[in-house]
């Protein structure tokens, strides 16, 4: 049985061998290039998110010298939510198919002699980028806990100072005017602002947005029309 195994991987490198020289005659870029690359991809989703539902993933993760340790909480996060399973494994993908492509493909990285498949290289990429991705939704997981904190300790100092948001609501219940946003951007910036006492920088990261010019723009528009809102409500 091991003679079997030790021959299934010698022809599996082998044909990965084969293949790595017929892409880099491309420059590893084109069609074939591209096919290549989504199956990779395809399979490292798929084999992410597994890691992700049994915890497994960061047992191997410290094995790489890269660990993160979860809390239980975030374990069971992980086994609930299937979303953020998907969306933590694409990320996790995107951050090491770049490194992947350039350290193990253009600069030679990968050789037959290595003793593992093209796959399980880049798996190991995988996991190698995968704590650091982590951490980053850790963060904004915290950001999300601190401005609830924020929220709930700061909500009297509101009615007494209250911000360009609270101005604009016109004396209606900051919540209740809040909640009925449908944009899920605006809401999240109106509560930052409005309850969080956030500045424009903080939400600008907090919603990943390219400047704080977005976020007064964004601010802007929802206080123009919830003044023009609040007119319509007074002469109901």
């Amino acid at each position: 049985m091991q003679g079997d195994e030790t021959r299934d991987s010698r022809e599996r490198r082998a044909a990965d061998e084969l293949l790595l020289k017929h892409l880099a005659k491309s420059g590893f870029e084109g069609p074939d290039y591209e096919r290549f690359q989504n199956e990779l991809v395809r399979y490292a989703l798929s084999v992410l998110c597994a890691w992700l539902h049994s915890g497994q993933v960061f047992n191997l993760a410290r094995q790489t010298g890269f660990g993160v340790q979860p809390t239980e909480m975030e374990r069971e996060e992980l086994r609930r939510d299937g979303d953020l399973r998907e969306e933590l494994a694409n990320l996790t993908v995107a951050r090491a198919l770049p490194r992947f492509r350039q350290t193990a493909l253009i600069e030679g990285g990968w050789t037959y002699d290595g003793g593992a498949g093209l796959t399980s290289y880049f798996m190991g990429a995988c996991l190698r980028a995968f704590p650091n991705e982590f951490r980053l939704y850790r963060a904004g997981e915290d950001r999300y806990r601190r401005a609830v904190h924020r929220e709930q300790a700061h909500q009297a100092r509101y009615q007494v100072a209250p911000s360009a948001e609270q101005e604009a609501l016109g004396g209606l219940w900051a919540r209740q005017v809040i909640e009925t946003i449908a944009d899920p951007r605006t809401r999240t910036a109106v509560t930052a602002s409005a309850l969080a006492d956030y500045t424009h920088d903080e939400i600008r990261e907090l919603l990943d947005a390219c400047s704080t010019r977005v976020i007064e723009a964004l601010l802007y528009r929802w206080r123009k029309k919830a003044k023009s809102s609040e007119g319509e409500w007074r002469h109901g």
